[in-house]
């Protein structure tokens, strides 16, 4: 963990010195120092004191970098395909274990030729056109605004049944950080 490196770029980023931070906290520079360098490792009570001084959450003195605010602006979206209809997939964001998608489903295509399953919850919500979705026995249409959910575990699949192209945004949890086409 670089907890010090993440005190250092926010000290920085807020334009304080290391002076100013000690008088804060009572710490000495020299301290203060070998924390920025990750030569020293402060109990939780000092990581308090700093954060306090730097006005952020203890939290955010703990998080790794990969989990902090990750930014993906529409110019710069990855863009796949899926499945045996070739779906346009947008990739709109992630985390370890989310994954953010926005999919294109022409006029009569669906997520497969079959249901099909796998690892994670889905979250899908109807941005334009009109769907039909099915999981186990359970079946429904669906318009522009609605959504729902499912454990993806049980077998399911997704088909435009309008007329137009059909957007729709799927949000998926998995427990595992693997990369999967939950399409």
């Amino acid at each position: 963990m670089n907890i010090g490196s993440n005190i250092r770029a926010i000290r920085k980023r807020k334009n304080l010195t290391i002076a100013q931070i000690c008088e804060e906290t009572g710490l000495s520079q020299g301290f203060m120092s070998q924390v920025e360098t990750n030569k020293t490792s402060p109990s939780i009570a000092t990581l308090e004191g700093i954060a306090k001084a730097l006005r952020v959450p203890l939290a955010y003195l703990l998080l790794h970098q990969e989990e902090r605010m990750s930014v993906v602006r529409k110019g710069e979206r990855k863009i796949t395909t899926s499945g045996s209809e070739k779906l346009r997939v947008e990739h709109l964001s992630s985390t370890k274990n989310m994954k953010m998608r926005l999919v294109e489903l022409p006029p009569g295509a669906s997520t497969g030729d079959a249901r099909h399953a796998h690892e994670g919850e889905e979250i899908h919500v109807v941005v334009k056109g009109k769907i039909y979705a099915e999981q186990g026995e359970d079946a429904a249409e669906f318009v522009e605004g609605d959504s729902f959910s499912w454990n993806a575990c049980t077998p399911h699949l997704v088909r435009n049944i309008s007329e137009e192209t059909a957007l729709v945004l799927i949000s998926v949890y998995t427990e595992s950080d693997q990369s999967q086409d939950f399409i």
